[in-house]
């Protein structure tokens, strides 16, 4: 192994979150903005070893995982948790902003749970295709929870989107009020319902100052912090777990909406 990097088993208390190789030299990354890194890659979709049970990684990419959590609790942590913060935190929102969150997974419910505690007097919409999805978001904390093309009872100062569509982004733009901004929280998006852009309309959609900013990946920063912030809370999220000969099995309940929270896989 060279210098600055540490083997570490899966199991131990130690969290990986997202595995990357970035540069380290360039603009981006001396800035800690290693997320931008035009040579960055991540395994599992341009690396393999996701599944590996030891790996090797830079030390500053290593985090431990507080006590509070056991191992299933810290995975969806180091990916989910720590984008939906950086998340919340694109979303400019400030304490007594009005929050919406379009699609209720993984992400979003760690996403709701930690606007509840930094932002107390914020009120959060919640829009998911499911009725299970909005009941689970109204006992974390929503103040209101409905369907994906609903429309929010006020207009809001953030949306944050956690969908492969692209309807929810078309609807979400027109909950937002002046000035207000949609950060689209997703590696990607589908090309099915493309079509959906066509229904933009810019008076009421972007017109009035309204922004559209997408989130990267993470940083290892956004990852210290939120291990830091979910341990003070502390954050409990909701896991379900499958076993690794499962994985179909775990994408097939995704597809099916079958969704309470984080899936994670478990190796062993």
């Amino acid at each position: 192994m060279g210098k600055g990097t540490r083997r570490f088993a899966v199991g131990d208390r130690v969290g990986i979150g997202w595995i990357f190789q970035a540069c380290g030299t360039c603009h981006w990354c001396r800035r800690g903005l290693e997320n931008l890194c035009p040579d960055f890659m991540a395994t599992g979709r341009d690396a393999h070893g996701g599944y590996a049970r030891y790996m090797t990684v830079h030390e500053d990419f290593a985090h431990p995982i507080p006590p509070a959590f056991s191992d299933t609790e810290a995975a969806p942590l180091l990916c989910a948790g720590a984008i939906g913060l950086r998340s919340l935190r694109l979303a400019r929102i400030e304490d007594g902003s009005h929050l919406g969150l379009t699609g209720f997974g993984a992400s979003a419910h760690l996403v709701l749970m930690t606007a509840v505690h930094l932002f107390p007097n914020t009120r959060v919409y919640v829009f998911a295709r499911s009725q299970q999805e909005r009941e689970f978001a109204l006992g974390l904390g929503a103040v209101w929870a409905g369907d994906t093309t609903d429309r929010s009872p006020e207009k809001l100062d953030a949306v944050i989107d956690t969908t492969p569509a692209w309807l929810p982004v078309v609807e979400a733009m027109a909950n937002l009020a002046p000035g207000g901004r949609l950060v689209i929280n997703a590696i990607r998006k589908e090309h099915v319902d493309t079509r959906q852009l066509l229904r933009i309309d810019y008076p009421a959609h972007l017109w009035m100052e309204k922004e559209v900013k997408s989130v990267a990946n993470v940083t290892r920063q956004d990852i210290a912090e939120f291990l830091d912030i979910a341990s003070r809370i502390p954050l409990k999220p909701s896991v379900q777990t499958y076993s690794l000969g499962e994985a179909n099995r775990a994408l097939a309940d995704l597809k099916k909406r079958r969704i309470r929270g984080a899936k994670v896989l478990v190796v062993d």
